[in-house]
């Protein structure tokens, strides 16, 4: 991994646990562990992000539409909830 890389992983680990740091007395203890979890998740899609945006650019890879291109929608439907998500 880069040095950038390394640097953001440090970042993104200093804010979370200030923020953890300030919720602790607002937040119930079992809500805080769903936030630590959801923090680690958001972490690790970051990181996966950037991994990949860096091993894949070079500088003749951009992308561009061809003028005039319109971009096409998908409309996904989202599958009904089945009831509340329990938090542990």
């Amino acid at each position: 991994m880069s040095r950038d890389g390394e640097r953001l992983i440090e970042l993104v680990n200093e804010l979370g646990s200030r923020v953890s740091h300030l919720l602790t007395d607002m937040v119930p203890p079992a809500a805080q562990v769903h936030l630590l979890n959801a923090q680690r998740e958001l972490i690790t899609a970051l990181m996966l992000i950037y991994e990949h945006r860096v091993t894949n650019a070079s500088p003749g890879r951009t992308r561009r539409a061809a003028p005039g291109a319109r971009r096409t929608t998908q409309r996904r439907r989202t599958p009904a909830r089945t009831g509340k998500i329990p938090i542990e």
